[in-house]
């Protein structure tokens, strides 16, 4: 009989959404869905399928226990409660690597991490019967996150985050994280077969990550996973079933009309090298051009894309400018849709446009608002019309 786990899948905050339909589309059940973070019940399989195939997740967790705690006797007493044997072997490296806490009595990170860690060794001291650990076989990383004083503890079968797709070596000043990227296209209607443009690639994030997309690309196919060690768990043939799966599933063979446009002629050269490290350089064109330079006869495209927005006082001055000639661009295209994420709060007046969605994301601690100015749908291609003839 195969073990179930709880799984947490973490996320950005207020990017739940397309993250559950992806856990959906993989053929699991959400569970629950609390902010920034979804949960479901897998196997094993589950576990490799979601650290391989979700590309709006940041890493994915199995869930160890959870209770709440008020003090740190508290937390010590529960924590040693649980059955760590389970999952960490005699010889394993294991530690808190990460405590968050958010409204909750108990706040520091570091003691928490330590009366932690303190309560695990004990436990593990009676089950295998040593004063010792010497703590040279697998890395088992733990991560506690406390909310209202509910403590959730999982153990973190990523590594580096699932943002980490291999092949951004080289980035822009201001990067937008691969997940995030991906996740904002899966909110728009965009599909493979329709037009997009960035006019701000940068180092071809958005570029890359939908034609990631388009050719069925998984975004951990080519990446490394702290959890592909953990035999006592999971079997090395799930790993490699799932990859070898994934690669059958790739089509390049896809005609695509992506571009990424970029002031900055060093910007460019990155993107193209990170598409290349992607295996999607063949799928976008990308060109040195400026924002004002955007036009195109073709209709019922998108405009996808993360402006600059002046982290600096000196550049702020220049953003209205900018958005005003954005949204004159965008004006030109007939039937174009044009979405866009920033953090610049006068977006709107700037273009004298009102969005007809503004989602609130927070990409790390800074709150962002994805607007969204939808255009017309297509016509739908009448299937018919050979017969008929």
């Amino acid at each position: 009989m195969k073990n179930i786990f709880e799984l947490t899948i973490p996320c950005h905050f207020g990017l739940e959404a397309p993250l559950k339909r992806e856990i959906t589309d993989l053929g699991y059940d959400v569970s629950k869905v609390e902010d920034g973070r979804v949960y479901l019940e897998g196997d094993a399989e589950a576990i490799v399928r979601s650290n391989i195939s979700l590309r709006t997740a940041e890493r994915v967790l199995i869930n160890i226990g959870s209770f709440k705690a008020e003090s740190f006797e508290e937390l010590f007493t529960k924590t040693k409660e649980l059955e760590w044997e389970n999952f960490i072997p005699k010889d394993a490296r294991f530690n808190v690597v990460k405590a968050s806490s958010v409204k909750s009595k108990l706040f520091s990170p570091s003691d928490i991490q330590s009366i932690m860690k303190k309560a695990i060794v004990e436990r593990l001291k009676k089950v295998y019967h040593v004063d010792w650990f010497e703590e040279t076989g697998l890395n088992i990383p733990i991560r506690v996150f406390i909310h209202k004083d509910e403590v959730s503890i999982g153990l973190d079968t990523t590594g580096d985050s699932l943002h980490k797709r291999g092949y951004r070596k080289l980035t822009a000043k201001a990067p937008i994280a691969e997940n995030l990227a991906a996740a904002l296209l899966m909110l728009t209607p965009w599909k493979g077969d329709r037009i997009l443009v960035d006019p701000f690639c940068g180092s071809g994030t958005f570029p890359i990550e939908a034609a990631l997309m388009a050719a069925n690309i998984a975004p951990g196919m080519n990446r490394g996973f702290n959890a592909e060690s953990w035999t006592h768990i999971i079997d090395r043939r799930e790993w490699k079933e799932v990859r070898e799966e994934a690669r059958e599933m790739v089509n390049l063979d896809i005609e695509t009309n992506i571009q990424g446009y970029d002031i900055d002629e060093e910007m460019i050269k990155i993107a193209r090298a990170n598409a290349k490290l992607a295996g999607v350089d063949k799928l976008i064109h990308f060109q040195r051009k400026g924002v004002e330079e955007l036009s195109s006869p073709k209709k019922y495209g998108f405009i996808i894309t993360n402006p600059p927005y002046g982290e600096r006082l000196e550049d702020k001055e220049k953003l209205a400018p900018l958005y005003k000639t954005i949204a004159q661009r965008y004006k030109e295209l007939d039937s174009w849709s044009l979405y866009m994420i920033t953090s610049y709060e006068d977006a709107e007046k700037a273009m004298a446009m009102k969005a007809e969605k503004n989602r609130k994301i927070y990409n790390g601690m800074l709150k962002t608002y994805f607007y969204q100015f939808p255009g017309p749908k297509p016509p739908k291609k009448n299937s018919n019309a050979a017969k008929d003839i």
